[in-house]
């Protein structure tokens, strides 16, 4: 039996008022997300920062690797964060993230030499993985199984609001003293150092946050699992659904234990268990699988292109002709404006079409935009100035492509990882997919030739392997053609 608490979409939000705040407040990790990801490609213009640090400035490799630092600091703190979040909570793993975030923050804004500014973004960078692991696992776990697409979805609208306050934000700041060689370095120190606000909200705000039901009953703390899952279903606790989902997490945490028990006999240490779980993810068949599927849904995430543009959107803008500083820049503020709006059709409707048709409609959308935006710049490629044109059409095809993958693989890609994996492992398989995301993002430019041949392939592969997840419980996943016969009978006995 399926629960369900009401419509999906739109009227399931506005039905649940409260879930929907709690879901976007906890958004606000993706915000910081965002912003940070966003704000270093205007900064990278500016003429003050480039007076600051001439040598980052003059090198191009110097330059992507003060992208890629602090994606590899993201890449650790995601793949550290699944023991962190087990043990101290969801919540509280949000809160020790935004105190990360803080002291990274802190030191880019105040940077004074090349090491300093790399050493902010690192720890800055491990915060994001942390926030971009456990943000949408938490929301996940919040989520009546109507409404659990729609919320896990507003992660990515939080990064989308991010980026495009820090685009906006930068085009607004590099007027500060003027944009010639008379500009402050307020111009590029203000964006860094405002990152700090929305952190500071969000870690306030976790003292309020609610603890999953999930997490609860995982320390078998049901009196309060029961408290907090009436609290934010707003029904009594007789409420057939209420009892019925309560029913089906303690099933479920059972279940964990006694397989647990089975498939690690003898393991008692925290540490060890931990490595066990870390080590059933590929042992174990039908978790191998799932593992597998939420990998490579990241990967093709990352390998459609995105953050080519997220990071470097100026310096492409200025590539195709559109060479002023304030155009470029104000072009890269249509991307943010773009991401976002097209953020919302997938709220509205994730649960609705599922997760599948969803992937479909984006990728098809984002392969013929990305094939005229090649197709202008095979043409056009040493005659932009004179065809300015041209210019401005491969720039509507670059926010025809954002369009389409904000509503797509931009929201699928956080979903689908937190909702396929059976509570003991969850917070570790999570991890690990988004692990693979910030590790493919700083690998890219070496796979990119070996990946664009095999991308049609494995992206057809995942579809048809993924099982529409729209509208199911976590549990009932555990039930599904994942399982094998054998756990399914440890299941029902």
């Amino acid at each position: 039996m399926e629960i369900s608490y009401g419509a999906a979409g739109y009227k399931g939000l506005v039905h649940e008022p409260y879930i929907f705040f709690l879901a976007c407040f906890a958004s606000i990790g993706g915000v910081l997300f965002g912003y940070d990801q966003g704000v270093i490609s205007g900064v990278l213009v500016m003429n003050n920062f480039a007076k600051q640090f001439p040598t980052l400035s003059e090198d191009a490799t110097l330059q992507g690797w003060m992208v890629a630092v602090l994606t590899l600091g993201a890449m650790v703190g995601a793949l550290v964060n699944g023991p962190i979040a087990d043990a101290l909570s969801r919540r509280w793993t949000i809160l020790l993230a935004n105190i990360i975030f803080l002291i990274g923050s802190i030191i880019q804004a105040a940077s004074i030499n090349i090491p300093m500014i790399f050493i902010g973004r690192f720890i800055a960078g491990l915060s994001i993985g942390q926030l971009s692991m456990v943000v949408p696992l938490y929301l996940s776990e919040l989520a009546p199984p109507n409404l659990r697409g729609s919320l896990v979805a507003l992660q990515q609208l939080g990064i989308t609001v991010g980026i495009m306050i820090a685009f906006w934000l930068d085009y607004g700041t590099q007027h500060i003293g003027g944009t010639g060689d008379g500009q402050s370095p307020a111009a590029w120190r203000l964006p860094l150092a405002l990152q700090c606000v929305p952190s500071i909200v969000l870690g306030a705000g976790t003292f309020f946050l609610p603890y999953t039901p999930r997490w609860l009953l995982m320390k078998d703390r049901e009196e309060d699992a029961l408290a907090t899952l009436v609290r934010i279903r707003r029904v009594p606790p007789t409420d057939a659904r209420l009892k019925l989902e309560l029913t089906e997490i303690k099933v479920a945490a059972r279940f964990d234990i006694e397989t647990t028990a089975e498939l690690f006999p003898g393991v008692t240490s925290r540490l060890k268990l931990t490595l066990e779980r870390y080590k059933s993810l590929f042992v174990v068949r039908h978790l191998n699988r799932r593992l597998v599927i939420a990998c490579l849904l990241q990967l093709i995430q990352q390998f459609t292109g995105i953050n080519a543009i997220i990071y470097y959107s100026p310096t492409i803008f200025r590539n195709i002709g559109l060479s002023d500083n304030s155009i470029d820049l104000l072009a890269t503020g249509v991307v943010g404006v773009i991401n976002f709006f097209s953020t919302i059709p997938a709220i509205m409707f994730m649960d609705r079409l599922g997760r599948k048709k969803v992937l479909l409609i984006g990728g098809v959308g984002m392969g013929v935009s990305q094939l005229i935006v090649g197709t202008l710049y095979a043409v056009y490629k040493d005659s932009w100035a004179s065809n300015k044109s041209a210019g401005w059409a491969a720039a509507f095809f670059i926010w025809a492509y954002i369009a389409n993958f904000a509503f797509s693989i931009g929201c699928v890609n956080w979903i689908v990882p937190s909702e396929i994996f059976p509570p003991g492992v969850r917070s570790q398989a999570v991890g690990l997919a988004i692990g693979t995301n910030w590790l493919s993002n700083v690998s890219q430019h070496e796979m990119l030739i070996v990946l664009h041949a095999m991308l049609t392939f494995k992206s057809s592969s995942l579809l048809s392997s993924l099982p529409e997840c729209s509208r199911r419980s976590h549990s009932a996943h555990s039930t599904s053609s994942w399982v094998s016969q054998k756990l399914l009978g440890l299941l029902s006995a």
